[in-house]
């Protein structure tokens, strides 16, 4: 059957010949086409004829030429455009500025720029921490790429990265009301990533780095934690970690096992790996075992960079060897932050019963949803279409809220657990079961209950 998706979404106009084709005879075409119709609008009716506009899912880009083809041969209907409707939302961009006070008089105008203004702006000059307080700082956060490691899509410049940081401040807004903009770098210098960010800093109350490729991400975000006095954080790492560990701490809950006990093999040693390995072990996670393409690492192995050294010396404590499927056997976690189809069921069915499987390859997993449930008690993927999907929407816009609401400087390990407590906390009791242990996107409540978290957090690490 074929795999349709909102991304692939279009609008077919379509005239009908008058006796010989009608409206429910399109909406049958298109389906039998393998498009999911979501809507059928009628936006002509004359005595030559109807015209209809299909609203349908696709599979991919070349889908919706296949159905024009398809109705094409059919006869009785002449396809006469179709509308990518991801492209439609995208057409003059997602994002817009406007003022949040009226200028409607002289009198306004005096106050809110010159002469007022300068007032103003003599108070910031003898109390730079005012900054917070009378302007946009307090509220607004950027969002910085350089376009190196963008979705999945790899290396494709800032240019084409911008969409995804457009995306990323609607739903710091949408979810929090937090004014985030992008700021999309042509370089990939790592100094000059640096120097441009700390430049820029005035204008921001808290940094939100984003698809910045490994390592460098790393030492981008550990000299910008340093140098600034604002709060710096990579999504890709802490926001993934944060989200893996809600959905952990309830999928335990749902299979009755507690995380200093169980064997837990994590597949990517990446930006995402790295941080999931830090923070799971911040909460008490004592046996981690973590894989590359080249199998476990353990002490014994030999490892250039600074970030595999480091998990050599800090997890593994049986001395795992072998490759992922081997490191597999008898383990109750998989955690999966690597690539495709890299598993079978037949690596699920080895581990510990009551398994959990968290297979967040984007798009495609590292194990098909339904090949480990076969086997696993729990599974969640990165994917929307599937339960329990674990998405970072879940985590950075209540944490950034948190954060300026705090007027926080700083971003402790402590913060992204109260985090992660408060979205696994997010779903109740009555709730929590195998398909569905972490709260929808879209419940309002999560963002308040994580910013409430991180600011009491801030303020506990303050006294």
């Amino acid at each position: 059957m074929t795999h349709t998706s909102p991304g692939y979404s279009v609008t077919l106009r379509v005239g009908l010949t008058p006796g010989q084709r009608t409206a429910s005879d399109l909406a049958s075409a298109v389906a039998s086409a393998g498009a999911s119709v979501t809507a059928l609008d009628v936006t002509e009716s004359t005595p030559e004829g109807l015209v209809v506009d299909v609203t349908c899912d696709t599979a991919d880009e070349n889908h919706a030429e296949r159905i024009r083809e398809s109705l094409t041969t059919a006869g009785g209907y002449d396809v006469r455009k179709v509308s990518d409707r991801t492209f439609l939302m995208h057409l003059g961009g997602k994002l817009s500025v406007e003022p949040k006070v009226e200028l409607r008089t002289r009198d306004d105008l005096s106050r809110a720029y010159t002469p007022g203004v300068a007032r103003v702006c003599l108070a910031i000059a003898a109390n730079k921490e005012d900054a917070r307080r009378l302007t946009v700082k307090r509220n607004t956060v950027a969002v910085v790429t350089d376009g190196t490691a963008v979705l999945g899509l790899g290396d494709i410049g800032p240019e084409a990265a911008l969409p995804v940081m457009e995306g990323k401040a609607a739903l710091f807004k949408q979810f929090a009301n937090v004014d985030a903009w992008p700021v999309c770098l042509d370089t990939t210098d790592t100094e000059e990533i640096i120097s441009i960010v700390k430049a820029l800093a005035p204008v921001y109350g808290g940094v939100n780095l984003e698809d910045i490729a490994a390592p460098r991400c790393f030492e981008i975000e550990r000299r910008l934690r340093e140098e600034l006095d604002i709060p710096v954080f990579h999504d890709d790492q802490h926001g993934t970690a944060i989200v893996v560990l809600a959905a952990l701490i309830n999928a335990l809950r749902v299979v009755d096992k507690k995380i200093e006990d169980v064997r837990i093999v994590v597949s990517g040693v990446g930006a995402a790996g790295h941080a999931i390995i830090q923070l799971l072990g911040a909460q008490g996670a004592s046996d981690i075992v973590a894989c590359s393409r080249s199998g476990a690492i353990h002490r014994g192995g030999s490892y250039q960079d600074e970030h595999r050294i480091w998990i050599a010396e800090n997890t593994n404590p049986r001395e795992v060897t072998g490759s992922l499927a081997d490191a597999l056997v008898d383990a109750d976690v998989f955690i999966g932050v690597s690539g495709p189809n890299i598993l079978g069921e037949q690596d699920v069915a080895r581990m510990a019963d009551d398994s959990i499987v968290f297979a967040l390859a984007n798009p495609d997993p590292e194990i098909p949803a339904a090949e480990a449930a076969k086997h696993a008690a729990v599974v969640a993927t990165g994917r929307s279409d599937f339960p329990n999907q674990i998405n970072n929407v879940l985590a950075f816009p209540g944490l950034f809220r948190g954060l300026l609401d705090a007027s926080a400087h700083k971003i402790s390990t402590e913060l992204l657990v109260a985090a992660a407590r408060a979205i696994a906390d997010s779903v109740s009791a009555s709730e929590l079961n195998a398909s569905y242990i972490v709260p929808s996107v879209f419940d309002a409540d999560v963002a308040p209950a994580v910013a409430e978290a991180v600011r009491r957090t801030v303020e506990s690490q303050r006294r």
